[in-house]
């Protein structure tokens, strides 16, 4: 189940610089020189053709060749004004010494929204159905055991993500959760988010509950599907995910990239997780530099090939000699002081610290409130990436 957001496509609308009509109002402002209200006249600048072809005074002859570049888009008039501009004069002769015209400014494409405010559109392209979503909203949602709060960004269409399965296999205590956090786009992130939980569930089929390594083994050959399936695609896109499989009263956790998942236990934030950013990771640095690639610091961040900034996540074509999607994984078991997990993609972990998020989900009475408010927090302190947070509560989990 993907959130995604698609900003809507540009409905084009050239505008012509001020800076370039200015010269003719001003220059030019008696009565035949068909300006009204600040608009040209189309019929009176139809009435003298034939002014306008036999002027032979060169002052008049650029101004009406303006005009015909403006309005009616005159492929000639464009080409004799082209030669005046390269020193020549209207009727095509080369001279030296002559004052030559201004180039025309690019044309300014303004894309057009619908309403008032650039709203936004919440897009199910299988469905082929679109929703107003404007870019100020945060899109809620409250299911079994989770609540989530999300918001897009600056970019151009949403690029976070999440999937939940729950009754897996007929059994009420288990159940998946992940948050995507895509770059390139947002393929990879509707993908992962479609068919992650999936392929891990899958490879659950024939795994013994009581078999640790096992479970654990699905759950990374469920990641390495997902990207080869993915990969196939002929897709340029990436994702980090971090997922949450509970099972018989057990966490197990994983994660490729900068999604993060963190643990309150009684009031205390315990990071389950540990984010494959190459500033912080020295040992990503030197598996990367040992099988031929390189790291470039740009601006404080180090980056794979002096491009991507995580060293792991499903996708990434270009790069996956390094930017590899073998997740890493940690398994703890449900304890009585185990309250909620909160899964979030970096947008919230770049600007709110861990035991801030968990003070902020435990003082509030509706984990919801406390999902939107984490999202308005981290946008209020400058956040630009999009936001996506999930809170799982984890009583109904507990293992008897």
């Amino acid at each position: 189940m993907a959130l995604t957001l698609n900003s809507p496509p540009p409905s084009n609308l050239s505008w012509v610089s001020p800076l370039f009509v200015g010269p003719l109002l001003a220059n030019n402002n008696s009565d035949d020189d068909h300006i009204h209200n600040d608009e040209y006249n189309i019929k009176n600048i139809e009435a003298h053709k034939e002014e306008e072809d036999d002027d032979d005074d060169p002052k008049r002859r650029r101004f009406f060749l303006q005009e015909k570049v403006i309005i009616r888009d005159d492929k000639s008039a464009r080409s004799e004004m082209m030669n005046v501009n390269e020193g020549g004069d209207w009727k095509g002769n080369k001279h030296s010494g002559s004052c030559r015209l201004r180039k025309r400014p690019s044309s300014l494409v303004v894309p057009k929204y619908p309403g008032v405010g650039g709203g936004q559109e919440l897009c199910d392209e299988k469905a082929g159905r679109t929703r107003r979503l404007d870019k100020e909203e945060v899109e809620v949602v409250e299911g079994r055991d989770f609540f989530l709060a999300a918001k897009k960004g600056m970019r151009m269409s949403m690029e976070d993500g999440y999937g939940v399965l729950v009754d897996i296999m007929g059994d009420s205590k288990q159940a998946f959760f992940a948050v995507m956090d895509g770059h390139g786009g947002c393929a990879a992130t509707d993908y992962v988010a479609e068919n992650l939980g999936k392929n891990i569930v899958k490879g659950l089929e024939d795994v013994p509950n009581s078999d640790e390594e096992k479970v654990e083994e699905a759950i990374r050959e469920g990641y390495l599907v997902t990207d080869k399936e993915f990969l196939s695609q002929g897709v340029s896109s990436g994702a980090c995910a971090a997922s949450v499989l509970v099972k018989k009263g057990k966490l197990h956790v994983a994660n490729v990239g900068d999604c993060r998942v963190v643990l309150s236990r009684k009031g205390v934030a315990h990071v389950l997780t540990n984010d494959h950013r190459l500033t912080t990771r020295e040992d990503e640095r030197l598996r990367i530099e040992n099988s031929g690639g390189f790291v470039h610091c740009r601006n404080g961040v180090w980056r794979v090939q002096g491009s991507l900034a995580v060293s792991r996540a499903i996708g990434d074509q270009h790069l996956k000699e390094w930017v590899i999607s073998e997740p890493e994984i940690k398994t703890i078991p449900i304890t009585s002081d185990c309250q909620f997990l909160i899964v979030a993609s970096d947008g919230l972990w770049d600007k709110i610290y861990d035991q801030e998020a968990v003070d902020i989900v435990a003082r509030e009475n509706s984990t919801l409130k406390a999902c939107k408010k984490l999202v308005d927090m981290s946008s209020s302190r400058g956040n630009m990436d999009d936001i996506t947070v999930m809170v799982v509560k984890l009583q109904n989990f507990m293992h008897i």
